[in-house]
């Protein structure tokens, strides 16, 4: 499936092929969000492969001396920092206003954002006054070629820009051929986080923030503040016990819950057991839902549809638990053990407890 915007305000941002790779770094007062961190590491490989530079763009309130470094150690060529009073929190027209202005000056190729309340705020935002279009919920990013049938063009170096589509039942390649820059949001998890080098030598440019956003932008200013603690830690656990819609009940979760203690983990569900009232749509993994890398992933009563395996395939041990020996997932699996949930999950959490003292 390949979507093309409309490109007849093109001129009014002129592709320019050589122009390097941006990325927005999200931050929470002095800390740099981790799916930025992701996205810097993926920026870092698709300008290699381009042959161009990484620019990466910060913006907050006392920043300055703060994030340098750490944004720079991932490989970016020039930071820039915009450091003004009411840029943090975050609001929407004054970032908006930073990206748009910068991005007219700079034209990059590229630009990805996270996929998370803020990038899903900002992205459509700086690309609706670009006119560039915005592909969002990434779960891949590739470089590759076009072929426009209609027009006879080629076109090389394109961003393939690739999601789930139609409730997660396809996979859509999506290409920008003659707008830019081509703008991705990515969601949190799916890429991995890669350090290049603590002392990496970039450059730090630092913005007068008046000459990019206009005071009226400052229209709306937060007078409170308030960030509700996540429910779980699904993406950070070394261990998941993930269940499927053959676990068969609430109870049968309430069973795993016991394990994921036992282990010190969390608990996970593929979309069917979370469509079916198993378990809390937050803790869905898979292409709709939550990417883990854990170190240990215990599939119960899981079949392994593509959508799933999408959200777990990097984790590093998988142990399988079901009833059908031909499951898919115990393709993937390390380890396979036939048997049913309420048969298998009790004795591994009796095993434990005897052997955790």
């Amino acid at each position: 499936m390949i979507n093309k915007p409309c490109s007849s305000l093109k001129n009014i941002y002129k592709r320019k092929i050589m122009n390097n790779v941006f990325v927005y770094c999200e931050i929470d007062k002095y800390t740099v969000e981790e799916v930025s961190y992701e996205l810097l590491t993926k920026g870092r490989k698709l300008a290699n492969e381009l042959g161009v530079q990484l620019e990466a763009v910060v913006a907050g309130t006392d920043i300055k001396g703060r994030v340098e470094q750490e944004i720079l150690s991932y490989g970016v060529d020039t930071l820039h920092v915009f450091d003004a009073e009411e840029l943090y929190p975050y609001t929407t027209k004054p970032h908006t206003s930073i990206l748009v202005n910068l991005f007219k000056e700079k034209q990059p190729q590229i630009c990805l954002m996270g996929a998370t309340v803020i990038g899903r705020d900002l992205g459509p935002r700086v690309s609706s006054s670009l006119h560039s279009g915005l592909t969002a919920d990434c779960t891949a990013l590739e470089i590759g070629e076009y072929d426009d049938r209609k027009s006879g063009k080629h076109y090389d170096g394109l961003l393939y820009q690739i999601r789930p589509a139609f409730g997660g039942n396809i996979v859509a390649t999506i290409v920008n051929p003659d707008n830019r820059p081509q703008m991705a949001t990515v969601r949190s998890g799916v890429m991995k986080a890669e350090r290049v080098d603590d002392n990496y030598n970039g450059e730090v440019v630092y913005h007068e923030v008046e000459k990019y956003v206009a005071p009226e932008d400052y229209v709306v200013r937060v007078i409170e503040r308030h960030v509700e603690k996540a429910n779980n830690n699904l993406k950070g656990a070394p261990i998941v016990v993930a269940g499927g819609y053959g676990v068969g009940s609430k109870e049968g979760f309430d069973l795993l819950q016991k394990l994921a203690d036992e282990l010190h983990g969390e608990v996970g569900a593929t979309r069917a057991a979370v469509d079916a009232g198993y378990c809390e749509h937050d803790r869905q993994i898979g292409q709709t839902g939550v990417t883990v890398r854990p170190k240990v992933y215990i599939a119960c009563g899981i079949s392994g549809a593509i959508q799933h395996v999408a959200g777990m395939k990097e984790s590093g041990i998988v142990i399988s638990i079901n009833t059908d020996p031909n499951a898919p997932i115990n393709q993937l699996a390390d380890y396979v053990i036939t048997g049913s949930v309420e048969e298998v999950v009790p004795k591994m959490i009796k095993y434990y407890k005897e052997n955790s003292k």
